[in-house]
């Protein structure tokens, strides 16, 4: 076990959907084995030499456990949104620990996972908790929601179709409140699990304590800001798709191989990545770059072997 800084540090942001695919319930027996996959494609990286720290979403996880807090709201005391982003984390990093450190034993390597229950700071005057935007939990009816609107001060909207649902906050992260012992962690070649759900969103009280925000932070976004903090080499996001496209969808679909930092800002800026899908896997992207990272890729997990030998995905690179 290597406890030197020179070794490169990567760090690995996958969503939610890795522990629980479509079509499934989330059982816990679903959750291990897709978490078996994923760990077994991640020792890719450790094969490699690098140093790992993975991050990873919540969605389908925190909405299951708000509707558990829904239907049991008459027996037990509802927590905050903070809270359920926490325990996700602790669900979560236990489950894809635990698969992380039986492949380390399989290769007979003395590693540790741990996993990090990580706060991270965000602006209380961000404008986004002046116009939330993001749908979570259950689908309610109009009558329903309104009333929750009315009695607990909610924010709600018709989402797809499908119901009305409770919309909150997505602030953008700031600063990764244990960055240093993630990075510590990390160069003493532990592999470290950290920033699940974006992480636990905090603000800074006037008397300078924190103190916990209903809201939720982009999973990609806190990825980006965590990678720059803890000098990481290369910042690989795995998402649904092998590589990146430009006109996704259109006759006129074009897959990205290798793109500088100038040419996916003007990508960026032509519009060719929507908010809602692949926008803020490319923000974070071009904000790791900005702030100095070497190197970066998108790929679907099945692709990450061949992707880091170039093979496969899409690779991004700062200023030349």
């Amino acid at each position: 076990m290597s406890n030197g800084s020179n070794v490169p540090i990567v760090l690995v942001a996958m969503g939610g959907h890795a522990f629980m695919q479509t079509g499934e319930k989330g059982t816990i027996e679903e959750h291990e084995k897709n978490a078996e996959g994923i760990a077994s494609l991640l020792m890719t990286l450790v094969d490699r030499g690098y140093h790992l720290v993975i991050t990873h979403g919540n969605g389908p996880q925190v909405g299951n456990l708000l509707i558990q807090h829904e239907m049991a709201r008459e027996e037990v005391p509802s927590m905050p949104l903070d809270v359920l982003v926490a325990m996700t984390e602790g669900s979560l990093g236990y489950i894809l620990q635990q698969s992380l450190l039986n492949q380390l034993r399989k290769k007979d390597l003395r590693r540790y996972v741990v996993t990090v229950v990580t706060q991270v700071l965000v602006d209380e005057q961000d404008p986004a908790f002046q116009n939330p935007t993001k749908p979570i939990g259950p689908f309610l009816s109009r009558e329903e929601a309104e009333r929750r609107r009315d009695a607990l001060g909610w924010k709600v909207r018709e989402d797809s179709g499908r119901g009305w649902r409770r919309l909150v906050p997505s602030p953008r992260p700031v600063k990764v409140i244990q960055r240093h012992m993630i990075r510590d962690a990390a160069r003493a070649g532990h592999i470290v699990v950290a920033c699940g759900g974006g992480g636990i969103p905090i603000k800074k009280e006037g008397n300078g304590q924190y103190g916990g925000i209903e809201a939720v932070i982009d999973k990609d976004l806190t990825s980006s800001v965590l990678a720059t903090d803890i000098g990481a080499a290369l910042l690989v996001i795995l998402t649904a798709v092998p590589q990146v496209y430009v006109n996704f969808g259109k006759p006129s679909q074009q897959a990205l191989g290798a793109v500088t930092l100038e040419e996916l800002e003007r990508l960026h800026a032509e519009g060719h990545f929507p908010p809602g899908s692949m926008g803020p896997k490319i923000e974070a992207v071009m904000g790791y770059l900005r702030a100095g990272g070497r190197r970066a890729l998108i790929t679907n997990p099945e692709s990450l072997p061949q992707a880091i030998e170039g093979r496969a995905g899409t690779h991004f690179v700062g200023k030349i």
